[in-house]
């Protein structure tokens, strides 16, 4: 029986927005990490039988179908295919879960899945505002969720959860600090070094350097500093722009194919893809869905969460990840160990795989054989990927 395996993950620094990668075309961000990932693996491009490719707002320089014109931006043969992938913020995690998918189908035999996202160039938003094009959702999902008016909003949605669990301003701060604290750490110890493609960038002043540390990430902070932070989703909440996840650039990739072609090609996988699920969940508090999600990939698995030795659980905002905590009962210590979206950033389409790339390099570095990885997004949804050291 055929299986699905992760060669290699690689990704760029994430950048802030404005910051270092937003002078980049996304496409060409994009191509920058799918050379990478041939480079450092000696894969011939033309053996690629799909690029799957994880972006969100598909409009504008997003637009069209960007794992083909990143594969035509990387110089890659005509042959190379591409498709877009949106789930929301898990877009690039579901490119992953198609990729193993059709490998382990025996439709591919070698595909590259990740995603991208320029948060500096494509606003949040963009594809949900094109004048003429109309509004979202549709009357009848309005009718059921908004029926005396209003819309989808995750930073109201999160301070509902922040309500239902009872989380206090201090707690979600003190959990921002740590992903800081923790990210920092990750730097400070090269722990990033092996996962991350630096990107060459070009200032306003025309000077060039090369781009290869996560910059969103602050230093000396503190639980008095943050306390004074507006909170923008609700007149004396809880969920401000310190606790929440980070405007951001980035892109990342993974190499996916079985053992047996690994090992005819001389690679030595890191990982095997051993439960890939999905979730629903009500869409105003969309931000549960990764508890679910979880139960039913352990319950999948035949696994326990006293299994799982490494967790990354995307931090879209402080209270989505606390809460996911009170669901599972999952050490904290093991979450988001090397710091998370707070601290490194949120580059929605490219987030996923970014994960999933720190993820296959925390279990390698710290020979851990099972890690969990899941993920919000819109619409009450959520997947969670459970994989195998190998």
């Amino acid at each position: 029986m055929r299986d699905a395996v992760i060669v290699d993950a690689v990704r760029t620094p994430v950048g802030r927005r404005g910051g270092s990668l937003s002078a980049i075309h996304p496409v060409d961000l994009s191509a920058h990490v799918l050379t990478a990932l041939a480079e450092r693996n000696g894969l011939d491009p033309s053996a690629v039988d799909d690029v799957v490719w994880g972006t969100v707002s598909q409009v504008g320089e997003q637009a069209g179908v960007v794992g083909r014109f990143a594969a035509l931006a990387a110089g890659w043969p005509e042959s190379v295919p591409g498709v877009s992938v949106s789930r929301a913020c898990g877009s690039s995690q579901q490119s992953v879960h198609f990729a193993a998918g059709l490998v382990t189908a025996g439709q591919y035999d070698i595909a590259v899945a990740g995603g991208v996202e320029s948060m500096s160039r494509v606003p949040m938003g963009s594809a949900r505002s094109v004048p003429g094009a109309g509004q979202p959702y549709g009357p009848r999902v309005r009718d059921r969720y908004f029926p005396e008016g209003g819309e989808f909003d995750q930073g109201v949605g999160a301070e509902l959860i922040a309500a239902q669990y009872g989380f206090t301003r201090t707690e979600l701060d003190q959990h921002a600090l740590d992903s800081h604290e923790r990210a920092a750490k990750s730097v400070d110890e090269g722990r990033f070094t092996s996962q991350i493609t630096p990107v060459t960038v070009t200032d306003a002043d025309g000077t060039t350097r090369v781009f290869d540390t996560d910059e969103g990430i602050r230093r000396g902070s503190t639980l008095e500093k943050l306390a004074g932070l507006k909170t923008p989703f609700k007149e004396d909440g809880v969920v401000s722009a310190a606790n929440s996840s980070q405007i951001s650039d980035g892109a990342a990739a993974l190499l996916v194919t079985t053992s047996e072609i690994a090992h005819r090609s001389g690679w030595t996988p890191i990982a095997r893809v051993h439960t890939a699920v999905l979730a629903g969940c009500d869409p105003v508090t969309m931000a549960l869905g990764p508890a679910p999600a979880t139960a039913k990939a352990l319950k999948r698995s035949g696994l326990s969460i006293g299994d799982i030795g490494a967790f990354e659980i995307n931090e879209a905002f402080a209270p989505v990840t606390l809460a996911w905590l009170k669901e599972t009962g999952a050490d904290y210590d093991l979450m988001n160990p090397l710091g998370g979206a707070m601290a490194i950033g949120h580059p929605l389409g490219g987030s996923g795989a970014r994960l999933m790339t720190t993820l296959v390099h925390h279990m390698r570095d710290n020979n851990i054989r099972y890690g969990l990885q899941a993920m919000c997004e819109a619409g009450g949804m959520a997947n969670a990927t459970i994989l195998e050291l190998l």
